[in-house]
């Protein structure tokens, strides 16, 4: 299993910013020294193409983001401040995602060790994301011809609202969203599939919604390839999140996931999503469950041929 990694590439934050940048550097870390994923098969990412942005993003929203140009209120919803690392960060963010896409097709599956950033629109960011690097990704796959129709399985405990609006009249592209009812977004898009939860819902009543609902996701709209956001903020600790699933209820969300996607024989390309612990070694720890699963994947993955 290949994993493609960005951290090195700071995104400037002034003190007290309460976005846990800090995990992903931790998590590559926890990965290598787990023997998760071997060190040659642990790949910086490359940085999208403007190109490739345009494939889910307006030129116009483009060009502001790369020149610092935009308009304050847009600057404001996206929750960080521009800075050409910034720029830089969230590019190597998408990249990662198309990367992991294409290694996907190889190996069963492979992972961005961070994105997920699936609040940005077709025309602005919000909620600390800047690109929508799942959209991209679709686009730049479809494109390629590597996949005609795509499913995108959204765990974060908040809406993929920039996903839902992005493929909205879209058919060739299924978006299913598992989120807090009650949470951020307050005003929610409108899915392909929504699931909305109530403020603390647990392991068992989460896990039977995801079990009523994600295998016909699968067999109806028969994907050639899943991205999966598999979010560490459904976690029970964590600041935003308003659910209440412990580390093995994530665990076992994820081993769901995976075993779907195996049952289907679909590809699944994994990005971390949120995540906002207090103490952001338990925001590691979920996310590292679930690189633990999809290497588990992969070997089951081989083994079925």
């Amino acid at each position: 299993m290949r994993a493609f990694y960005s951290d090195h590439f700071v995104l400037p934050l002034p003190p007290g910013h309460r976005f846990p940048m800090e995990k992903y550097s931790r998590l590559r870390a926890r990965v290598l020294a787990d023997g998760l994923v071997p060190a040659d098969r642990l790949h910086e990412a490359p940085a999208a193409t403007w190109d490739e942005l345009r494939l889910a993003h307006d030129a116009a929203y483009v060009q502001a983001v790369s020149t610092g140009t935009l308009a304050p209120d847009i600057q404001r919803r996206i929750g960080f401040p521009w800075s050409p690392g910034m720029v830089e960060r969230s590019r190597r963010s998408a990249g990662a995602t198309i990367a992991a896409a294409r290694a996907a097709f190889d190996d069963g599956v492979a992972v961005n060790l961070a994105g997920g950033t699936h609040h940005a629109f077709s025309d602005r960011g919000e909620g600390y994301c800047v690109f929508n690097d799942v959209a991209i990704a679709a686009r730049v796959i479809q494109r390629e011809a590597r996949a005609a129709r795509v499913a995108v399985v959204d765990c974060d405990v908040h809406q993929g609202n920039g996903t839902a609006a992005i493929f909205r009249h879209d058919p060739s592209v299924f978006t299913f969203s598992m989120h807090g009812e009650k949470n951020f977004p307050f005003r929610k898009e409108q899915s392909d599939l929504d699931v909305e939860l109530a403020d603390g819902t647990g392991d068992d009543d989460y896990l039977a919604a995801l079990e009523a609902h994600l295998p016909r996701v699968l067999a109806h709209h028969a994907p050639d390839l899943v991205f999966y956001l598999a979010g560490a903020d459904p976690y029970e600790g964590d600041r935003l999140g308003r659910l209440k699933l412990t580390f093995d209820g994530l665990r076992r969300r994820d081993a769901f996931v995976f075993a779907q996607c195996l049952e289907a024989r679909v590809p699944v390309a994994v990005a971390m999503s949120g995540g906002y612990a207090p103490d952001i070694d338990d925001i590691v720890r979920i996310h590292l469950q679930t690189v633990a699963a999809a290497a588990a994947h992969a070997s089951r993955w081989r083994a079925a041929g």
